[in-house]
């Protein structure tokens, strides 16, 4: 298969990036799926591939590092990208096996692992939330001496609220961790603090931020998570002071970490004790839980296009130019409901653009040129969403998508 074609070998143990995809596709590019046997029949776009390969669950990384050079044989991927959270370690470690462009280990860590990216960020000069490694007993007692509970006990490579406990008392910790075992030095121990959780998507090439939307959640994410409840998010005022410093920490802390090119999804804090921001944590991806959508509506930037663009560009090595767009404002509103196809058709607003479809979920996608009119409609359906489609369940231990 020596026809010189470009090619992109994209992994996903989820199903996601679809759009990257055609992207891919459309731009002439080659690109090959890897992803689990069960989404063998999954929601892909089969025009869009050169090839759709599957393993199993549970593969170690030697397995599908075997696999993939199988793979190459005969044909030469030209990048590996990894559409989800969860494959971006398994990526870089292909990466430098087998010497191909992007993210190395290191770097793929400080948008991974969140005692990384807070070493880095705390070291850069950023505010973060005072933390500490759970490794040695004295730093952990000493840190408690010192900081007041109650803390966050973070899985240090989880997406998203995944495992996150809040420890009340010292005592607690020591439960905790005694459970833990050895897997205990996998998370980081961090000052709880309370505040509004924002979301700032962003694109970035050649180290500078060339497109940001900021946006605001409601209830905090690890509260839906754990707690139950109905998952909002909106855009901030471009004219507020929030969307000024948000998107001016962004610019900066995000090439600090070392990203050089591709998307991220950051999380800030604005703490009610003295209303400045601190960093909570970036991801080198798209964001979940629909925000590529929410972006799209807001802007009319796909992330998972852009995303794509950029790595062919690089590839090519022709300059990455972003996409022209619009500053409109959306928000979105999504829970988990009781029954499999809730019915959403009573909610009609002139500015409901997108409705969520996904199994046992009720969701949609509000657009306006006024940001209040977008919190109207958001706090409204909010609470109509929790009074007729709402269930619960306990948080999973592992991602469910």
């Amino acid at each position: 298969m020596n026809d010189n074609a470009e090619r992109i070998l994209c992994i996903s143990t989820y199903e996601k990036g679809q759009d990257f995809l055609r992207q891919c596709s459309d731009m002439g590019v080659k690109a090959t799926l890897l992803t689990l046997e069960k989404h063998r029949n999954g929601d892909w776009p089969h025009e869009a591939l050169e090839d759709l390969a599957t393993m199993s669950e549970g593969q170690t990384k030697e397995q599908v590092t075997n696999t993939v050079c199988w793979m190459a044989r005969g044909r030469n991927f030209d990048r590996i990208v990894a559409l989800d959270e969860f494959d971006q370690e398994l990526a870089a470690h292909l990466r430098e096996h087998m010497q191909i462009a992007g993210m190395g280990i290191t770097l793929a860590n400080a948008f991974r692992d969140k005692l990384a990216m807070r070493t880095r960020a705390r070291e850069a000069g950023f505010l973060v939330p005072e933390f500490t490694r759970v490794i040695n007993y004295d730093d952990l007692r000493g840190y408690m001496a010192t900081v007041p509970a109650p803390w966050l006990l973070k899985p240090r490579a989880n997406a998203s609220a995944l495992g996150i406990r809040k420890i009340t008392e010292e005592e607690q910790l020591w439960r905790a961790l005694d459970e833990l075992g050895d897997e205990q030095s996998r998370y980081v121990l961090e000052r709880f603090v309370p505040g509004e959780i924002f979301h700032v998507d962003s694109i970035v090439s050649e180290r500078q931020i060339v497109f940001a939307a900021a946006h605001k959640y409601g209830k905090p994410p690890m509260q839906v998570m754990h707690e139950g409840g109905v998952f909002t998010t909106r855009t901030v005022d471009r004219a507020s002071s929030d969307w000024r410093q948000l998107t001016e920490l962004n610019a900066r802390l995000v090439p600090a970490l070392g990203m050089v090119r591709g998307v991220t999804h950051g999380e800030y804090i604005k703490a009610h004790a003295d209303g400045r921001f601190y960093f909570l944590e970036v991801a080198a991806r798209v964001g979940g839980a629909f925000i590529a959508d929410l972006v799209a509506n807001a802007t009319g930037v796909n992330l998972w296009r852009e995303w794509a663009r950029i790595e062919i560009e690089h590839l090519r090595s022709n300059p990455y130019r972003p996409p022209a767009h619009y500053a409109e404002y959306a928000g979105s509103v999504l829970c988990l409901a009781q029954t499999a196809h809730p019915d959403t058709s009573a909610f009609n607003a002139p500015e409901i653009v997108h409705r969520i479809k996904k199994h046992h979920h009720a969701g949609l996608i509000v657009r306006s040129q006024e940001p209040d009119r977008v919190e109207e409609l958001v706090d409204t359906y909010s609470a109509e969403f929790a009074r007729l489609f709402l269930a619960s369940m306990p948080a999973p231990e592992k991602p469910t998508a």
